[in-house]
């Protein structure tokens, strides 16, 4: 079990941490690159879809080539958001376990910048920041990078679109002759732009499996929707996943606050996450959804970067993504660690057209999500008003006396009864009478 990571070249201690962690069998990323980055001395580039295993493909040896003698930065990790920072912390922590020596510090936005201040007062070899915070850092004179030999920018793709300005800021204070780690799921202009200008000549190029580990195990399907019954068919879908975890993408966060307010109405167990949240509110939301304490997540796409839920049954494209590289970072949130998951797009007729370059661009087949008819979203309409009902904490502030009354009207009526009428009177207010609705019938006294 162990062989096949010291086949590597991992270090003993690596090893024990590995196995603690239940990790018996490199991915086909890690196998590439962890010989590499650990052997050779050139910049790395290295293509690989989300899920594949990239934390540790660099994390690893750079743990391993960590000089503890050597009390200054020796590496700076760049992460495009504070989520993937710290899970790409919290991931080198783990691998760090069994190896006291080597110390760690998360520098990233959106929490108290004086207490990151005072940690740098320590010795540190390994930084991961978010590139906002780290500039900030740099201008108060709190941490130098001058002695850096290794950089690694994580999805780097989206860093050199958004946060362009400080990724430069950065690379220009840091050494020429240290060692660059890329690792980006997609290959854009810019991105090679990047190589160019701030990579040596020789750089190595890796790519993971892509034809296979990219998209293996996602079922990309799509549902044609007019504007109208957009909301009703996707609560007709989170109801048939009931109990399972799912993330729902929308392109602004309006829109996410907007749809994150319509499933909270309905009860449904849900959460939501945008850039403009505080950190003590995105870290209280993705814990709840990381223990299973809510079952959806509704979140932008950059908010999104650093999920790693094993058990994400289903992402839902509420709003198809402007680019390709989107909708690969949105999928990629499910069928993990060699799961299996559903990747649904909601569109409007007018977006028909765009699956076909979306299946030509990325290389994968969409099939069509049988929407559900009429009578299905009039019945799953009254489920989620039957929950509503179910889930609502009773008023506490209403007398006895009143109460009292109500229940005296309704006092002579069996259960089923009761049901009845309630159901009856939501059909007639609800516009929905012509729904079939089977009632019991009345056995004749013989």
């Amino acid at each position: 079990m162990l062989k096949q990571f010291s086949d590597l070249g991992l270090n003993t201690q690596l090893q024990k941490s590995l196995l603690a962690l239940k990790i018996s069998e490199p991915t086909d990323i890690q196998k590439k690159a962890i010989p590499i980055i650990l052997n050779q001395k050139d910049d790395v580039v290295v293509l690989a879809k989300t899920g594949t295993g990239k934390t540790a493909a660099f994390g690893l040896p750079l743990l391993q080539l960590i000089d503890t003698e050597n009390d200054t930065v020796q590496a700076l990790i760049l992460a495009p958001t504070r989520e993937l920072g710290q899970q790409i912390f919290a991931n080198l922590e783990s691998f760090a376990a069994n190896s006291p020596k080597i110390s760690l510090a998360s520098v990233c936005g959106g929490i108290p910048i004086k207490p990151q201040i005072e940690r740098l007062q320590t010795p540190t070899h390994i930084v991961v920041a978010t590139p906002g915070r780290l500039v900030d850092l740099i201008k108060r004179g709190a941490i130098s990078i001058k002695n850096v030999s290794y950089l690694v920018l994580d999805e780097a793709d989206e860093m050199v679109s958004a946060l362009k300005d400080e990724v430069d800021t950065i690379i220009k204070d840091i050494p020429k002759t240290r060692r660059t780690l890329l690792f980006t799921a997609t290959m854009p202009g810019t991105i090679k732009q990047l190589v160019q200008n701030y990579m040596s000549k020789k750089v190595v190029h890796i790519e993971a499996d892509m034809a296979t580990v990219g998209h293996q195990g996602i079922d990309h399907q799509y549902v044609v929707v007019e504007p109208i019954e957009k909301l009703e068919v996707l609560l007709h879908f989170l109801n048939s996943k009931e109990g399972e975890r799912g993330i729902i993408f929308c392109k602004t966060k309006a829109a996410v606050n907007k749809l994150a307010k319509k499933l909270a109405i309905n009860k449904f167990s849900s959460g939501a996450i945008h850039g403009s949240l505080t950190q003590g509110i995105r870290d209280r939301i993705m814990g709840q959804f990381r223990e299973g304490h809510i079952d959806i997540l509704v979140a932008t796409d950059l908010a999104a970067r650093g999920i790693d839920v094993k058990e994400v049954a289903y992402v839902v494209n509420y709003h198809l993504p402007d680019t390709y590289d989107a909708y690969v970072h949105r999928s990629g949130r499910t069928a993990r660690a060699g799961a299996t998951g559903l990747s649904l797009s909601v569109i409007q007729k007018d977006e028909i057209e765009d699956i076909p370059e979306f299946e030509n661009e990325l290389g994968i087949t969409f099939h069509e999500f049988k929407k559900a008819d009429a009578q299905s979203i009039e019945e799953n309409n009254g489920l989620i008003w039957a929950k509503k009902i179910f889930k609502t904490k009773p008023n506490r502030e209403v007398s006895e006396d009143f109460k009292a009354k109500i229940k005296t009207i309704f006092h002579h009526l069996t259960k089923e009864e009761l049901v009845d009428k309630i159901l009856a009177n939501y059909l007639s207010e609800s516009g929905a009478e012509n729904m079939k609705v089977e009632t019991p019938k009345k056995s004749k006294n013989k």
